[in-house]
């Protein structure tokens, strides 16, 4: 699948994609307590989109890294697509 094919409320999303960017990890506050978060650009040929990195995932990627994301789902954030991973889902740098 390529970026450009992603919609909101996409479930089960399987793409490969290079890391363009990596925003400094923040703390946030969730109802489960504090986490570490870090939003990661990915792109393709066809477009970009954000994936969010959650605690140690975030330590797994680097700039110019070739990653395949399996398993994900995307939600809208601020007007951007954002894609995440959930518990059953795969990061996997190449």
């Amino acid at each position: 699948m390529k970026i450009s094919d992603i919609k909101v409320g996409m479930n089960d999303i399987n793409i490969q994609a290079k890391v363009a960017d990596i925003s400094a990890p923040r703390d946030v506050q969730t109802r489960y307590g504090p986490r570490t978060v870090a939003d990661i650009t990915l792109e393709d040929e066809s477009g970009q989109i954000s994936l969010s990195l959650w605690g140690e995932a975030i330590k797994s990627v680097s700039v110019g890294d070739n990653v395949t994301v399996s398993g994900g789902y995307v939600t809208q954030f601020r007007d951007k697509l954002q894609l995440n991973i959930p518990k059953a889902g795969k990061l996997q740098v190449e």
